[in-house]
């Protein structure tokens, strides 16, 4: 048994029934030896002109009086993007907001000594919240002034000859708007103690040293070379060439080629050389077929796209470029990676959702994908990509020149790189939105197997879809908060079987580059996380396996960050033979391709059509997928008949999602027909609401009910519901409220006042936010009274927008007469911290210890409540760090898959001692500063030489950005997150209810829960 792992499981569990009231989990910064802004300077604050817009561009000028500078600093930044000049000469350039730009400009004043100057700036959004901030800092003999953004700039979005420098006339120009106040979110890295930190002499911070790495047994880890950043960049993207050479590329530059040494010879033998062509910024790179492909993710010099490198004289010198496909797009969502197929014959291309589709030849995607909310859709709480539609991030294959493009899979946020497996299965890593925390519409990363013409449900603000919906496949396994990028299996490393088969994955933020195990599920397969080398910082990039030594490269950087390149080799006693193909879960993976092989429009579909038949009914959800696709393939007339008349219940739900999202409207009464002829108490939990969710699919797809069927569709779904099943129920109330049902007000206010969780009280309430029928007085002042109990909840930056939307739409459900009778409770606010059920504060019980509970563990756990065990998780603020049963947040780890792992005694012991071990992957580090502050929280992002750490879990948008430069030391913290106690507060019965719900994942029936 693994006691790290359970300890670290249980970071922050229990902590509400000991603490109460959250107090924040980690120390706060001491205040710093000086004063955190000369009062003889004014603050800047964040400014825009009017309301931002994706991909726009903003000219600011602000024309200032000075004579006789001695010295001047600027520091700038904008969300996304800036460019800023001092009287005509550009003196500095940013592209990460989160990151002041400093920069010493005392020379411009010696070239300009007149007393009339101009600061002009251009500044870049790409999509959502949008910003300005800069602050000049003039010393002029003894006396310190400072020009700021603010109120008084003027802009346009149209630039002019000369706008950026003396004598422009501005005088047409609009005055620009106060966004927000220095520190104000989304930007609260860049605060006042930011803009009073020395300017920088340094341009990185240095690499991270592999004996301070934590690396897996018997693997040892070595670093070749340190990137110089003024001259060779951040390394986000690699690839090995034929004569086993490494080919980099810098994020905001050029291509390079590394020779490196043998192993066991000398670092310092490192050799970088400069690849002489026009042509940098990728996030992709592949040599096949004698070029190089580059994936460009234009970040400004150069276009977006796919390109191939050639060497035309065979001089072993690349030289002539070629852009084979324009794709639209760019940032840190637009296209990555590009992998050669199994068979060598095609390529694969991998993009980011911010990037539109490109033109197709065919698709295995069925082209009839939708927005498919059965209610209006909240946009993202801050306006990130408002507006953009599916299909999100995609994967295609083409042929090696580029011009024929085949849509594979679909839906993904930002997954970054893809690899194959040795059976020639697809798999990626796909991103979170971190804004989300906290939220019900929260998706970790997870690695995601990229099936033939699979959807991941990925949709703008709200609207993602959950991975329980039938039309969207799951993750193969949920990993947690972080920043995918690099991927690659392990096949010809000279490692022991078991790493030659793991998919290796690099996390950015977190500093962990993870080895995923994976077994056949199936016609699919399940995953094992392993850490395999991991850091602080670590920010990883890229890996490749070299096949000429057999070696795992990995690069580190981004972001402007310090870049360096590691080699991971094993010094094991293990065999390092290459392994054979194992045949397990071949028969399954081969029905799954018979039938991925009809993804496409037949001639003469029949064959096909009974083929998929056979497993519409499967309890492989991949064959389900790959069967249903079949038919939304072919014309719909070819199977609607079959599908109206099929009996089994899980292949008729399955047939009907299909005709739903195929169909027509002159179908939606025999399709509603077919989806009441199933027998609802047949169905387990799953099954059930997969039904409610193909019931949806009928609504959005088939056109509107008559009163009729409107009053039929009530009646039935009435008798069912509430269900007491968390999603079901969910999923029921969605279909109440589009119906206007008279009972759902009464129905869905009496669970959301009972749900245990933060989450599914927002399911509950977003539901509830566009139904107008079937209030009373008191339900509507239930209702409102949530908000005030919902205005504590804490989560990610978009959550304050996303509780505002929800309480806005409300109120416009409100008569005239219920505003002016409800505007007290409306108007309300509370502080404080969430509490999320109605418990009294507890008294301390004992603190309790393994003897005192040993014997009763022992038992078995037979006969507990598991309800409680989940009230009670609840009530704790266990659900705000810890994910269960795809519901809860997500800076703890997932607690879904612990009764795979662990039995009672383990589970209890780690609760109980938390710091007897301390595991790495959920530990904080300790940083001290140079100015005597000491903090206390887990790395989450970098930029720059920029640090930002979470420091308190309970909270995911609390952050506090260290500047690397004063850091003074740095190390993991030598005390668990968990504090000792949690279990204080609870009686006997009740720890055994916990335990036993927590337990209880894997199977309630097992006889260790029987009586």
């Amino acid at each position: 048994m693994n006691r790290k792992w359970i300890a670290s499981t249980f970071a922050v569990l229990l902590l509400g029934v000991v603490l109460g009231e959250s107090a924040g989990l980690f120390s706060q910064p001491a205040a710093p030896k000086q004063a955190v802004a000369p009062k003889s300077t004014p603050q800047p604050s964040w400014i825009w002109l009017g309301t931002p817009k994706d991909n726009d561009i903003i000219y600011f000028v602000k024309t200032f009086q000075a004579n006789g500078v001695t010295k001047a600093q600027l520091q700038i930044t904008a969300d996304n993007a800036v460019k800023a000049y001092l009287d005509g000469t550009e003196v500095a350039s940013g592209d990460d907001w989160s990151s002041l730009v400093t920069k010493d400009v005392t020379a411009v004043f010696q070239k300009s000594p007149g007393a009339t100057h101009v600061l002009a700036v251009e500044a870049r959004n790409e999509g959502g919240a949008a910003a300005m901030i800069a602050k000049l800092t003039l010393q002029m003999g003894t006396n310190t002034t400072a020009i700021v953004s603010d109120a008084s700039w003027v802009a346009s979005r149209e630039s002019a000859n000369g706008w950026n420098k003396p004598g422009f006339d501005a005088t047409s120009w609009a005055k620009t708007s106060i966004v927000g106040k220095l520190g104000a979110g989304p930007w609260t890295s860049i605060n006042a103690r930011a803009f009073n930190r020395p300017g920088s002499t340094s341009t990185a911070m240095n690499a991270v040293d592999p004996k301070k790495l934590k690396v897996a047994k018997d693997f040892q880890v070595e670093l070749l070379y340190s990137v110089p950043k003024d001259v060779e960049g951040s390394w986000v993207s690699m690839c090995t060439d034929p004569k086993g050479r490494l080919i980099v590329c810098d994020q905001y530059g050029g291509l390079f080629r590394v020779t490196v040494p043998a192993i066991g010879g000398n670092a310092s033998e490192t050799k970088v050389e400069k690849i002489p062509v026009n042509l940098g910024e990728a996030q992709g790179l592949l040599w096949a077929f004698d070029r190089l492909y580059v994936v460009v993710n234009g970040a400004g010099k150069f276009q977006s796209g796919l390109y191939q490198v050639t060497d035309t004289n065979n001089d072993d010198v690349l030289d002539d470029v070629k852009m084979l496909r324009k794709l639209i797009g760019g940032g840190e969502h637009g296209p990555h990676a590009v992998m050669l197929t199994p068979d060598g014959k095609n390529l694969v291309v991998v993009c980011g959702n911010a990037t539109k589709m490109t033109e197709i030849v065919d698709s295995r995607v069925p082209l009839i994908w939708g927005e498919d909310h059965l209610l209006p859709r909240m946009p993202d709480g801050r306006g990130f990509m408002v507006g953009v539609p599916p299909p999100g991030g995609c994967i295609y294959q083409l042929d090696r020149d580029g011009k024929e493009w085949t849509l594979l899979s679909m839906g993904y946020r930002n997954q970054y790189d893809a690899a194959f497996n040795k059976y020639g299965d697809l798999f990626t890593y796909d991103a979170d939105m971190e804004w989300d925390m906290n939220t019900p519409w929260y998706r970790p990363t997870r690695v995601c197997m990229s099936a033939s013409g699979a959807e991941f449900g990925w949709r703008n603000g709200a609207g993602k879809w959950p991975a329980h919906y039938p039309d969207s496949l799951p993750a193969i396994v949920n990993i947690g908060p972080g920043s995918p990028t690099g991927v690659t299996f392990g096949y010809g490393a000279k490692f022991p079987a078991k790493y030659q088969d793991a998919f290796f994955i690099c996390d950015w933020s977190y500093g962990k580059l993870y080895a995923v195990h994976m077994s056949p599920d199936g016609s699919a397969y399940s995953g094992a996380l392993e850490e395999f080398v991991t850091g602080t910082p670590l920010p990883l990039t890229d890996l490749v396996v070299n096949p000429k030594d057999g070696a795992l490269y990995f690069a580190v950087g981004g972001r402007r960050t310090s870049s360096a390149l590691y080699r991971v080799t094993y010094v094991g006693n293990e065999s390092t033979e290459p392994v054979k193909v194992d045949e397990a879960g071949a028969e399954q993976r081969a029905i799954r391709r018979s039938l991925e092989a009809n993804h496409k429009k037949l001639a003469d579909p029949k064959a096909a059509i009974d083929q998929a038949w056979k497993y519409l009914g499967s309890s492989d959800r991949y064959l389900r997928w790959a069967a249903r696709v079949v038919l939304e393939h072919q014309d719909v007339a070819a199977w609607q008949d079959r599908a109206l008349s099929e009996t089994d219940p899980i292949a008729a739900t399955t047939a009907l999602l299909a005709l739903c999202r195929k169909g027509t409207p002159d179908l939606q009464a025999k399709t509603l027909a077919a989806l009441d002829a199933i027998s609802w108490s047949k169905l387990d939990e799953s099954q059930q609401t997969d039904l409610a969710r193909v019931y949806q699919i009928a609504l959005i797809r088939l056109g509107k009910l008559d009163d009729s069927a409107r009053t039929k569709l009530i009646a039935k779904l009435d008798g069912i519901y509430p269900t007491k099943k968390r999603l079901v129920d969910v999923e029921l109330a969605n279909l109440m409220v589009f119906l206007q049902a008279p009972t759902a007000a009464a129905k869905t206010v009496a669970l959301l006042n009972d749900a245990p969780t933060q989450e599914e009280q927002i399911d509950l309430a977003r539901a509830l936010r566009v139904l107008k029928a079937g209030w009373t007085p008191a339900l509507r002042t239930q209702y409102f009274s949530w908000f005030l109990k919902a205005s504590t909840f804490k989560g990610g930056n978009s959550f304050g927008g996303f509780m505002a939307n929800i309480k806005r739409d409300a109120i416009e459900t409100l008569s005239a007469e219920e505003k002016v009778a409800l505007k007290p409770l409306i108007d309300a606010q509370v502080g404080g911290v969430a509490t999320i059920t109605k418990v009294p504060p507890r008294a301390k019980v004992k603190e309790w210890t393994m003897n005192d509970l040993a014997d009763k563990v022992a038992g078995g756990l037979k006969g507990r409540d598991f309800d409680k065990g989940r009230k009670l998780f609840g009530e704790a603020n266990c659900f705000a760090c810890h994910r269960y049963s795809d519901e809860g947040g997500a800076q703890g780890p997932d607690l879904t898959g612990v009764a795979g792992r662990f039995g009672p005694k383990d589970l209890l012991e780690s609760i109980l001692d938390p710091n007897k071990e301390i595991s790495d992957q959920y530990a904080a580090v300790e940083i001290t500063t140079d100015d005597d502050r000491l903090i206390i929280g887990r790395i989450i992002n970098l930029s720059g030489d920029g640090i930002i750490l979470n420091t308190n879990m309970l909270d995911p948008n609390s952050q506090t950005t260290v500047d690397r430069k004063r850091v003074e030391s740095m190390a993991l913290s030598k005390v668990s997150m968990m504090p000792k106690g949690l279990l204080d507060t609870l009686n006997e019965d009740e720890i055994m209810d916990l335990l036993a719900y927590l337990l209880s994942r894997g199977d309630r029936k097992s006889p260790m829960f029987q009586k």
